[in-house]
């Protein structure tokens, strides 16, 4: 598949004129224009696809999966906005047929003028995070618009819209100290992924603050996914019971509160439990869930304008497509925290 330098060096320009070209520039001599549309028309198979010059007026929107109700929240919103701004969404769910890598090049054949990754595979703390980040680089020197939504890659240089994962450790931690608690346990998300080192970083921080020690004994760390969620809040209940845990997610909160209540203990009576993410299942299970909302819709709004800003012809070039939007999350006090 031919990218931008090889159509470069067929139609004998720069790479910088060929991404001109591809984004309707003005300034490009009408004889250079049909120089490299002609060498585009002999290798249709681009990263970006002829589509691309048609405007197809289509974007990709690739989540990795539907099952945590946080997801579907997220492409609803993203292909909301999308559809205000006039451009239709594909929705492509990587853990479920295909790959992202995959859903890419379908999206690439099928000429979408770009995409946005929600929690993208270079997010998944299993990968091989040289050899994804430079999977990623390639898509970038090809062509590919893209933008990350908690993409986690302060190192990679594509715009990323992100929510302050070490204020929401912060601020739930200072919650549950503000209720008495002390002993204070973190059922957290894999060790390796940046969301779960940064939301223990602001527990931890939390805990300092307040002359309490944050001991390693009150981590427990789980798959995001209820099955996760119950067998990390297990094995801390195996030791010094915590008296209130935080939770990477909502998710993994339900399953937490499940092995509580498997253990004969009553939440909150015996242990707090905070969330994170705010799905609507939240504020209706038994009890009501507190927990850190994500400002979804306002997120993928900043996604959806990002790329479409790239994709303007006439729009502002920014030297560096590296670019990040850091929201906060808010605190949602339910029934699932009392006071010590």
């Amino acid at each position: 598949m031919a990218g931008l330098a090889e159509i470069a060096e067929a139609a004998g320009v720069s790479v910088s004129t060929v991404s001109r070209v591809l984004n309707r520039k003005s300034g490009i001599a009408e004889e250079t224009r049909q120089r490299v549309l002609d060498v585009l028309n002999q290798l249709p198979h681009t990263a970006r696809g002829v589509g691309a010059l048609r405007r197809t007026g289509v974007i990709g929107l690739l989540v990795p999966e539907l099952s945590n109700p946080v997801f579907p929240a997220f492409a609803e919103a993203l292909e909301s906005r999308a559809s205000q701004a006039g451009y239709a969404s594909l929705l492509c769910n990587t853990r479920a047929a295909m790959s992202e890598r995959e859903y890419v090049q379908m999206l690439q054949a099928r000429g979408v003028e770009g995409m946005i990754f929600v929690s993208p595979e270079i997010a998944n703390p299993d990968n091989d995070d040289r050899r994804t980040r430079g999977y990623y680089e390639k898509l970038a020197r090809e062509g590919v618009r893209m933008v990350f939504v908690n993409g986690g890659t302060p190192s990679l240089d594509v715009p990323d819209i992100t929510v302050d994962e070490h204020l929401a450790g912060h601020t739930a931690a200072r919650h549950l100290l503000e209720l008495g608690h002390r002993r204070i346990g973190f059922v957290s998300g894999p060790s390796r992924a940046l969301p779960s080192r940064l939301k223990r970083a602001g527990w931890a921080a939390a805990l300092e603050e307040a002359g309490v020690e944050p001991a390693a004994e009150l981590v427990a760390h789980g798959p995001f996914s209820a099955e996760g969620g119950a067998e990390a809040m297990s094995r801390l209940l195996d030791g010094p019971q915590p008296t209130a845990v935080l939770c990477s997610s909502d998710v993994m909160a339900l399953g937490a509160m499940g092995e509580a209540k498997r253990r004969g203990l009553s939440t909150p009576e015996d242990i707090s439990v905070v969330g994170f993410d705010d799905i609507p299942l939240a504020a209706y299970c038994q009890p009501a869930l507190t927990t850190l909302a994500q400002p979804i819709r306002d997120m993928a709004a900043a996604a959806v304008d990002e790329l479409l800003r790239q994709l303007d012809p006439d729009g502002d070039e920014r030297g560096s497509t590296s670019f990040s939007r850091m929201f906060r999350p808010s605190l949602i006090v339910r029934e699932s925290t009392r006071e010590r």
